[in-house]
Parts: C-alpha cells; sequence; structure tokens
C-alpha cells in the first residue's frame, strides 16, 4: 500500500513534486518582481542634463592675480578668486579661534594652488548672493564678499566674520585638469 503524501521531508532529503512547484513559484514571482521594478527605479536616475551638470570646466588662464569671476554650477553662482599674495598672507594670519565657523585658508584652497579660491555664492543665511566677485563691487568690511541682503561680511577667504550668516560661504569640490583648467565638482 502507497504511504499518504505529508507536508514534511523525505528521509533521503529527496525534493518532491510539491516542493518543486513551490521554488518555481516564487522564483518566477521574483523574477517578475524585478523585470516590474526595473523600469521604476531606472526612471529616478538624473537625466541626461543634469548629469551634465554634475561637474564643468572653466579656464581660469584670463583670470588676473586679485581678480575674480562669477560662474554657474549645478545652477548656482560660482567665485572663482586669484588671491594676490597679500590677500594670502592676511587670510593665513586671522586667529581661527575668533571665527564664528572655523576653517583655515589651507582646508579652503589645494596645496600648492593656494592663489586660488572656489566658492558657492550663495550666503548662508537665507541665499542671497554676495557681492565682491566684480570689480566695483561692495566687498564689506574684510575686504572679501558682503551680502546686501542682511549685512552679512565674509574675508577674502569667504568666512564668515560679522553678521547673520551662520557658516562659510561653501567651497565646492575642485582640482586642476591643467595648468590653466580647473574642474568643479
Amino acid at each position: 500500500m502507497a504511504e499518504p503524501e505529508t507536508t514534511e521531508t523525505n528521509e533521503g532529503g529527496e525534493v518532491r513534486r510539491r516542493d518543486f512547484i513551490n521554488i518555481a513559484a516564487v522564483s518566477f514571482a521574483g523574477v517578475g518582481a524585478g523585470v516590474v521594478a526595473l523600469p521604476l527605479v531606472s526612471q529616478m536616475a538624473p537625466s541626461a542634463d543634469v548629469l551634465a551638470l554634475a561637474s564643468v570646466e572653466v579656464d581660469v588662464s584670463s583670470i588676473e592675480v586679485g581678480q575674480a569671476i562669477k560662474t554657474t554650477w549645478r545652477k548656482q553662482p560660482v567665485f572663482i578668486r586669484n588671491l594676490t599674495p597679500a590677500e594670502i598672507a592676511e587670510s593665513k594670519a586671522v586667529n581661527i579661534g575668533e571665527l564664528r565657523d572655523p576653517a583655515t585658508f589651507e582646508d579652503r584652497t589645494l596645496p600648492g594652488k593656494e592663489n586660488w579660491l572656489v566658492m558657492l555664492g550663495v550666503c548662508t543665511h537665507l541665499g542671497c548672493i554676495p557681492l565682491g566677485a566684480a570689480q566695483g563691487e561692495i566687498k564689506g568690511e574684510y575686504d572679501g564678499y558682503f551680502c546686501p541682503c542682511h549685512g552679512s561680511h565674509y574675508d577674502a577667504a569667504g568666512r564668515i566674520r560679522k553678521g547673520p550668516a551662520p557658516t562659510n560661504l561653501e567651497v565646492p569640490e575642485f582640482s586642476f585638469v591643467s595648468d590653466t583648467v580647473m574642474k568643479i565638482g
């Protein structure tokens, strides 16, 4: 007489038909879920125009010592400044302990290229664009940048010195791809 089929595993470890059907059904459902989820997940990836803005290259060969330019990166203004030796010395001489957001000059520049300073041109108080990058603009009490919206004063290294801004102007990731071309982002 044949033994009745049970839900327990056979002693020999054999896979029964019911076990195979269950494993196959779960596997098929898993593959189906993956096929459905793939387009949903891939549509959340950044588009080509957003990826193109992920980094920008800027030719800095025409920026004279003591001059600054404004450019854009990720739809935000960026200040690139070629510091004078006097501005570098003055920025290094600042007592870090008296700064609201302590940051050394070396933290904000690249080794060997310390005359180049790159900062987002967005005041950390309420997002206004500070003055001081273009020639003839008000540079504030510390000869750096001045936010006309609420009166924040930044030094030449973009560190907050006076006013309501809580932190320094942000320094994005940047590097030099050649002696005259800078990559931001």
